[in-house]
C-alpha cells in the first residue's frame, strides 16, 4: 500500500474542504462536499480508497513550495530527461478577496502541467472512490468530459489529454515539453441538486486562487519574531475554516495514528470549542482579529440555550451536535492502524476546560465584541455560571480520556480563568450579583488548585489532584495568569517536565505517551519566554520550528525516535501553538527592551 509518510503531504484548501497531495503527485485526501464529508480520494486509509496521480512515467525527484502567501502547491519534478512542474489549488470562489474566501467556493480540484525543460512523458491515474472507498463509480465519456456518479456525489473531469477506461479507473499518457502546458479540471456537485458541477480552466483557477489568498494574507501583517513561521501557521489555520459558517476544524484528516499499527486513530474533521478557542487568540497574534464577532455568534447559535448539562465541547461545521462514531470496517487502515473511525464520540464528554477557553479568548478580543450582540453575552454569562457549579466536579480533561472522570488540574485552572474574565467583564455580562459570585467562586478554585494541585514528592503541579503523574496540560497555568512562569512552584514544575517529558525539544503530554504532542513544546517555549528566559525560549521554538515537514505544516505529534510527523494532519493545535508562542516571546523581548531601556546606567544621573 503506497501512501506515503504523513509528512509528505501537501495542504489544499478552499474554505469548505482541504486535499492532502503527496510528493509523487498523488491526490491521496479529498472529501469535498466539506471536511466531514466522505471522501472521494481516501488513499491516506486504503490503497483501494481512491486517488488521482500526475507525475512524471519513470524515475524522478520532486522539490516543492507554496506560491508565495498562498495554499496554491507547485510541485517540480526533475527526470532525466527534462523537468516538469504540476501546481495543484483548491478553487476560490471567482473574484473573492479578503474576508471573502471561502464563502462561496465552487468545490473544484485544479492541476495545471507545465513543461519546464526537455521532455518529460508523463501519466495520470484517475481513481475515484465515493463514500470512503466503499463505492465505486463507472466512468463514462461525453464532449471531453469524464463523468463518475455514485449515490450522493457527481464528479466531472475535463482535461487535454486522451484517457482510457478500465472499469472505474482512466489513465492517460502524455509528454510535457518545454512550454507545454495541460490542464485538468475536477469538479464535484450532489447528484439531485440539479446543478452540474463547476469546470472553469484550470489556469484561470490557479490564477484566481493565488490572488485570493494573497489578498487575505495581506490584511494580516504580523511583525513580530518569527515572522515567516507565524504567517505560514496563519494560512494553515485559515485553511482549516469553513468559510460559510467560520468554524475551524482540529484537522483535515480522519484516523491518521497517534502511532503506527496502533488502535489510537480518531476523526479530527469537527471543531471543538478549545481549538476554537485557542484559534481566535493565535488569529489575535497573528494580527486576523476581525471577524471575532462572526465567530463568537457562530459559537453561540451552536450551543443554543444551556442549563444545568454539561457545555457540549465539539461540534460539526455547521454546529451539529450528535457526532457519534462508527468504525470503517472495510478499509485497512494507514499503515495497518485500525479500527478506521469516523464521528468522535468525544461530543459526550465533559471537558470543564472549555470554559475557560472560550472567555479567555474573549476577553483577549472584548474590543471586537463591542457592542456585544445578546447571544454573545448570553453564552459568556452562561459559561461563568457553568464554571461556578462545575468546577468541583471530575471531567475528561483537555486530552478526551476514555476511562474514568478525573479532577484534572488544567481543567480546574480553565475553569479559574472561565470566572476570572468574567468578573473582568463585570457588567457587561451580568449583574452585581453574578460578579460577586463568579468571583468568590474564582478564589475557591485557586485554593484549592494551589493546596490540592502541587506533589511535594514529585516537585511539581501534576496532572491530577493526588496524583503523581505529570502532564503538560498545567503549563497553561502561566499563560492563563493562574501564577507567573516566575513563581518557583510553576518553575520548578517546568523544570521537572522537561526533563522528564521532554526530548530534543518534543515534549510528551504524559510519561507513556507515544510522541511529542507539537503544542505542549510551543507552550513550554512560551512558558519560558514569560519566565525571562528568552534565549532558551527562542532556542527551543527554533527546534521545534524546524520539525515541520518541507512546507511549513504539522502533523499533532511528533515521534521523539524517529521524527517522523504522527496523527492527523495538518492539525490546527499545532500551528495555534506556534503562533501563540511566538507572540510570548515577542512580548517578552519588548518587555525586556523596555526594562534595559528604562534602567539607569552608571552615567545617568540620579533622582535622590
Amino acid at each position: 500500500m503506497r501512501t506515503g509518510r504523513i509528512s509528505e503531504q501537501g495542504f489544499l484548501a478552499d474554505g469548505r474542504s482541504a486535499a492532502l497531495v503527496d510528493r509523487e503527485g498523488a491526490v491521496n485526501w479529498w472529501c469535498p462536499a466539506r471536511f466531514d464529508s466522505p471522501s472521494v480520494f481516501g488513499r491516506l486509509l486504503d490503497s483501494d480508497a481512491g486517488h488521482w496521480s500526475i507525475r512524471p512515467e519513470g524515475e524522478a525527484t520532486s522539490t516543492r513550495s507554496y506560491l508565495d502567501d498562498t495554499l496554491v502547491l507547485r510541485t517540480v519534478f526533475a527526470t532525466g530527461t527534462g523537468t516538469v512542474a504540476v501546481t495543484d489549488a483548491l478553487a476560490l470562489e471567482p473574484g473573492a478577496r479578503g474576508h471573502e474566501i471561502g464563502l462561496r467556493s465552487p468545490r473544484v480540484l485544479a492541476r495545471v502541467v507545465e513543461g519546464l525543460t526537455g521532455e518529460v512523458p508523463m501519466r495520470v491515474d484517475y481513481a475515484p472512490r465515493f463514500e470512503y472507498g466503499r463505492v465505486g463509480a463507472y466512468l463514462t465519456e461525453r464532449d471531453g468530459v469524464v463523468g463518475a456518479t455514485a449515490g450522493a456525489c457527481h464528479l466531472e473531469l475535463r482535461c487535454d489529454v486522451p484517457l482510457s477506461f478500465d472499469g472505474g479507473t482512466a489513465v492517460g499518457r502524455f509528454t510535457a515539453r518545454a512550454g507545454s502546458r495541460h490542464r485538468f479540471t475536477l469538479g464535484y456537485a450532489p447528484t439531485y441538486d440539479g446543478a452540474a458541477p463547476a469546470l472553469p480552466d484550470a489556469a484561470d483557477v490557479v490564477a484566481e486562487t493565488v490572488a485570493g489568498w494573497r489578498s487575505w494574507s495581506a490584511l494580516h501583517d504580523y511583525q513580530g519574531e518569527f515572522r515567516d513561521e507565524v504567517r505560514r501557521s496563519a494560512l494553515a489555520v485559515q485553511g482549516m475554516t469553513y468559510g460559510p459558517s467560520g468554524a475551524v476544524v482540529a484537522a483535515a484528516t480522519a484516523s491518521l495514528p497517534e502511532k503506527p499499527g496502533g488502535d489510537r486513530n480518531y476523526d479530527y474533521r469537527f471543531v471543538w470549542l478549545r481549538d476554537f478557542s485557542l484559534t481566535l487568540q493565535a488569529l489575535w497574534r497573528a494580527a486576523c482579529p476581525d471577524e471575532a464577532d462572526r465567530q463568537f455568534t457562530w459559537v453561540a447559535r451552536a450551543m443554543g440555550r444551556i442549563g444545568d448539562e454539561p457545555v457540549p465541547i465539539m461540534y460539526g461545521v455547521e454546529g451539529e451536535r450528535d457526532l457519534t462514531e462508527h468504525d470503517l470496517d472495510h478499509l485497512a487502515g494507514y499503515a495497518g492502524s485500525r479500527p478506521v473511525v469516523v464521528g468522535n464520540n468525544a461530543w459526550r464528554q465533559r471537558q470543564n476546560d472549555v470554559l475557560g477557553e472560550v472567555l479567555d479568548a474573549a476577553w483577549l478580543l472584548r474590543y471586537y465584541l463591542d457592542p456585544m450582540s445578546p447571544e454573545v453575552r448570553d453564552l459568556l454569562r452562561t459559561l461563568a455560571d457553568q464554571a461556578v457549579r462545575g468546577w468541583h466536579l471530575p471531567d475528561s480533561g483537555m486530552w478526551e480520556g476514555r476511562g474514568p472522570e478525573r479532577h484534572y488540574v488544567s481543567s480546574k485552572v480553565e475553569c479559574w480563568t472561565a470566572l476570572d474574565r468574567a468578573v473582568r467583564f463585570g457588567s457587561r455580562i451580568g449583574e452585581p450579583a453574578d460578579v460577586a459570585r463568579w468571583a468568590a467562586a474564582r478564589d475557591e478554585v485557586r485554593a484549592a488548585v494551589l493546596t490540592q494541585g502541587w506533589n511535594e514528592r514529585v516537585g511539581a503541579y501534576t496532572g491530577v489532584f493526588g496524583s503523581d503523574e505529570l502532564d503538560a496540560s498545567v503549563l497553561v497555568m502561566p499563560l492563563v495568569g493562574f501564577l507567573p512562569a516566575s513563581d518557583p512552584r510553576m518553575r520548578a514544575t517546568m523544570d521537572v517536565i522537561e526533563r522528564r517529558l521532554s526530548r530534543g525539544g518534543l515534549l510528551r503530554r504524559w510519561d507513556g505517551d507515544p510522541a511529542g504532542f507539537v503544542i505542549c513544546s510551543f507552550w513550554l517555549a512560551a512558558c519560558l519566554a514569560e519566565a525571562g528566559e528568552l534565549d532558551r525560549a527562542r532556542r527551543l521554538f527554533g527546534q521545534v520550528a524546524a520539525r515541520t515537514n518541507d512546507l511549513g505544516l504539522y502533523a499533532e505529534q511528533i515521534d521523539q525516535d524517529t521524527g517522523e510527523q504522527v496523527g492527523n494532519f495538518p492539525q490546527a493545535y499545532s500551528h495555534i501553538g506556534l503562533i501563540i508562542a511566538a507572540g510570548h516571546i515577542t512580548d517578552a523581548a519588548a518587555r525586556a527592551e523596555a526594562s534595559r531601556a528604562a534602567a539607569p546606567t552608571a552615567a545617568s544621573p540620579r533622582r535622590s
